[in-house]
C-alpha cells in the first residue's frame, strides 16, 4: 500500500491543506508534505494521529477495497442441468445484487420451474427458437429476438412446444432462480 498516497487522496477528499492538516495532527507541514511523498515513513503511533485528524481510523485506512467484478467468462458460470431444462448462471453469487440474470435451455417438451407470485420484476429475451409463456390463465408465444417483461404478480413459467432447442435470456428482480 502505498500510504502516502493514501494519506494525500484522504486529506484532499476532506477538502484539507498540508497546513490544516498539520495543525489538527500536530505536525509540521514539511513532515508532512515529505510523508505524502514517501520521501519518510510515519511511526504506528503518527500514522494514528494523521488518520483520526482526517476522521477514519487505522482499521478503516487499511482496509483493502475489494474490487468488484465486472466481467463473467464461461468458465465463471455454473450450470444445472435439469429434467426439463438446463439453467446457465451467468453472473456468479447473484444474490447479493438487485438482479439476477439467467441463460435457460428449454429441450423440446422442456418446462421451467414455476415462479411464484413475488414483489419483483423479470425480463426475458429469446436468443433460440420459440417459447410459451404461462402467465396466470394467459398463455403467450415469444419468437426469437422477442421480449417479454413481467411484474411477479401471477405465477408463471416457460414452456418449449417446438421440436428445437429455445434458449432464454431471463432476468430477475429481486434475485429468485
Amino acid at each position: 500500500m502505498d500510504i502516502g498516497h493514501k494519506i494525500k487522496q484522504l486529506r484532499v477528499q476532506k477538502g484539507l491543506t498540508l497546513e490544516e492538516l498539520a495543525s489538527r495532527s500536530e505536525l509540521t507541514k514539511g513532515f508532512l508534505s515529505q510523508m505524502e511523498r514517501n520521501l519518510t515513513s510515519p511511526s504506528i503511533a503518527t500514522l494514528n494521529d494523521i488518520v483520526e485528524a482526517l476522521g477514519t481510523t487505522l482499521a478503516e485506512f487499511f482496509k483493502e477495497e475489494k474490487k468488484e467484478k465486472l466481467v463473467f467468462h464461461k468458465k465463471d458460470f455454473f450450470v444445472d442441468e435439469r429434467g426439463h431444462y438446463t439453467i446457465h448462471w451467468i453472473v456468479p453469487n447473484t444474490q447479493k445484487n438487485e438482479m439476477e440474470p439467467i441463460l435457460l435451455e428449454l429441450p423440446q417438451g422442456g418446462e421451467s420451474f414455476q415462479m411464484d407470485p413475488h414483489s419483483g420484476e423479470e425480463f426475458g429475451y429469446v436468443l433460440e427458437g420459440s417459447i410459451t409463456l404461462e402467465c396466470g390463465d394467459e398463455s403467450f408465444i415469444v419468437h426469437k429476438g422477442e421480449t417479454f417483461y413481467l411484474l411477479g404478480k401471477t405465477s408463471h413459467l416457460l414452456r418449449n412446444d417446438k421440436k428445437t432447442t429455445a434458449k432464454v435470456l431471463w432476468i430477475s428482480t429481486p434475485p429468485l432462480f
